[in-house]
């Protein structure tokens, strides 16, 4: 838990750096700051995606995971949440953007490969090693982040603290019991989730992608890879 906390601390550290110093980043600079990000995040999905062993696997996750969330108005939670801080903490220019980074910075520091993984290697084996290298990479985008969108993105701290930290207490009772198949498509899954998000950042498309939806999707290899290989006996 302690690197849990290391990763909730130094996104809020970034996040007030980079909105103590947005003054002194142009707006030219900062917008190609947010496109390099958006390259670095589409990277990053794409490096977890095309680990895939099972490419049918991520297929139906993505579909079965997005229907389910567009039923849970998951986005339409994360936006109302948003809000609601929106509204009593903020005021003035920075109330426009608040629901964005909070959305946004969200979803991209709970999903990923590095968050599951490095939960895992907590939880099972009570080391940090990932979690704190994704805490490093997490405060320095917070700082790009913020300083775009705005003291939102700080409060993206609190989910992650409360998903990284469920996610270790979980590992540690049922990591043993998880196939390395799983956790791989559990990561692959992730990872075309994180590709959505890039696209969002760069502005691609007619419109915006809704990521908060698809969040479902990363934990159904768990029930996918059983059903797949149950179904395939019969197939035999």
């Amino acid at each position: 838990m302690p690197a849990v906390i290391l990763n909730a601390g130094l996104i809020l550290l970034g996040s007030l750096m980079g909105v103590l110093f947005r003054n002194h980043i142009g707006a030219r600079l900062n917008t190609i700051l947010s496109h390099a990000l958006g390259l670095c995040v589409l990277s990053i999905g794409f490096s977890s995606a095309i680990d895939t062993e099972n490419t049918l696997c991520v297929i139906v996750c993505m579909v079965a995971g997005t229907i389910l969330g567009e039923l849970l108005r998951i986005e339409e939670h994360l936006d109302a949440a948003g809000g609601l801080l929106r509204k009593k903490l903020v005021r003035g220019g920075d109330a426009g953007r608040f629901t964005e980074g909070f959305v946004t910075a969200s979803v991209l520091f709970c999903v990923g490969s590095m968050a599951i993984m490095g939960a895992m290697e907590a939880g099972i084996q009570g080391r940090y090693d990932i979690l704190i290298s994704k805490s490093v990479i997490d405060g320095v985008a917070a700082i790009t982040f913020s300083s775009a969108m705005g003291i939102g993105v700080a409060f993206s701290a609190l989910p992650l603290l409360l998903y990284e930290g469920a996610l270790v207490l979980i590992f540690a009772q049922a990591g043993p019991l998880l196939s390395t198949a799983a956790i791989t498509e559990m990561s692959a899954v992730g990872g075309t989730i994180i590709v959505g998000i890039g696209i969002n950042m760069l502005g691609l498309g007619k419109g915006k992608i809704r990521v908060g939806n698809m969040l479902p999707a990363i934990f159904l290899p768990l029930l996918y890879l059983p059903i797949a290989q149950w179904l395939g006996q019969f197939a035999g």
